[in-house]
């Protein structure tokens, strides 16, 4: 069962490429927990805080399709560094701006480079996956997960102790970019797949087979956006918990989807996608109503956790399904659905906040179970590869 792991951390390409992912969720798992905090910042409701949030994956999903050109252009490897350093100077501005519409911007390039990394980094895991011949996707998802986690929680514990938001931003972003100056040496020694000679990786309209890809994809982004988005937010007005547990609902979260996908590459495997995709739906179900039903510090940073135990092998499958459809372009099946799953993951939330707005946020995390439940459904028809 930990057989990969060790694999995977003994070799440098997986580890490096694993770092990269690991940086992109400490980062995010920085700024979710800080928007509580912008909430209150301009007075806020939760409409408009839904609102808000829509300007990084509407920037997020207007440039995805320009992904695979600038991957052709530039090449994966320099896409994935530079768009992960973009992120990190970008990442000192949405909390530090003066003006709400500053801050939208900035949530805006973020989200531009979220969109070159995202596609950019899966296909670098891809490339080693073909050429090793091995199986690192789960495990570089899941490293995106432990970054998440680390970042949530370390920033709790720094808005615990009142440290400045300029010198709090400051230290993410120094140690960001330290990562990318370590990794890139090895990122860079990846060989280069060249989309171009296949005609390209594009955005294609999707067939039969992916569009029932993309409907299961959905579900699992609309459940990992609203954690991302929300989860701190829950925290502090519905449970009212201690700022120091602020963050800790999407870091439970996170921990529980990290050990997920580290397994995952074993389980997958062994148990067949579809199986794993099914109970992932009814786990994860089982872990939002617990958090709703139970509005106590402790229940609910459980009942986060398993949410991210159950939606944890979702991204891995589906992507790396979508980057096997046959007859599609090298990369097209992918990022295609990542334009589609970019739009769940990031614009979920902003539907959640004006559900909560209408009826209660307890109530609009509730409705993200029936999305679990769906996706379990779902996963029993689909043609998964």
């Amino acid at each position: 069962m930990t057989t990969h792991l060790k694999t995977y951390f003994t070799n440098h390409r997986s580890l490096a490429i694993g770092a990269i992912f690991a940086s992109v969720g400490f980062l995010f798992g920085n700024w979710v927990t800080w928007i509580p905090f912008v909430k209150q910042k301009y007075g806020l409701d939760d409409a408009q805080l839904g609102l808000l949030l829509l300007s990084l994956p509407l920037a997020s999903t207007l440039t995805n399709p320009l992904s695979t050109l600038v991957i052709n252009r530039f090449g994966m490897r320099t896409t994935t560094l530079g768009g992960l350093t973009g992120m990190a100077l970008v990442y000192l501005l949405p909390v530090n701006v003066p003006a709400l519409w500053m801050t939208s911007i900035s949530l805006g390039l973020l989200g531009i480079g979220i969109a070159f990394t995202n596609v950019a980094m899966n296909t670098c895991v891809t490339a080693i996956e073909k050429q090793d011949g091995t199986f690192i996707m789960s495990t570089s998802h899941g490293m995106f997960s432990g970054g998440g986690m680390i970042g949530s929680a370390l920033a709790s514990v720094l808005m615990g102790f009142k440290v400045p938001p300029a010198v709090h931003v400051s230290i993410i972003t120094l140690t960001i970019l330290t990562i990318i100056v370590l990794a890139r040496p090895i990122i860079m020694g990846i060989h280069e797949e060249k989309l171009k000679s296949e005609g390209g990786a594009k955005f294609a309209w999707p067939n039969r087979v992916l569009v029932g890809m993309i409907a299961i994809s959905l579900c699992t982004n609309i459940t990992e956006g609203t954690m991302s988005d929300w989860t701190a937010v829950y925290m502090r007005e519905v449970v009212e918990a201690n700022d120091f547990f602020i963050g800790w609902g999407f870091a439970c979260y996170a921990f529980f989807m990290a050990s997920g996908r580290f397994i995952g590459d074993a389980l997958i495997p062994q148990y067949g996608s579809r199986k794993v995709l099914v109970t992932g739906g009814i786990i994860a179900a089982l872990g939002i109503l617990i958090a709703v039903f139970f509005p106590y510090t402790l229940t609910a940073i459980l009942g986060f956790g398993l949410v991210g135990a159950g939606v944890s092998c979702g991204a891995p499958i589906l992507y790396g399904s979508a980057a096997r459809v046959p007859g599609m372009a090298k990369g097209a099946g992918l990022a295609t659905m990542n334009t589609f799953s970019l739009a769940g993951f990031l614009a979920g939330p902003a539907l959640i906040g004006l559900i909560s707005n209408a009826v209660s946020l307890s109530f609009a995390i509730g409705i993200v179970a029936i999305l679990a439940l769906i996706w379990s459904l779902l996963s029993n028809k689909a043609q998964l590869y």
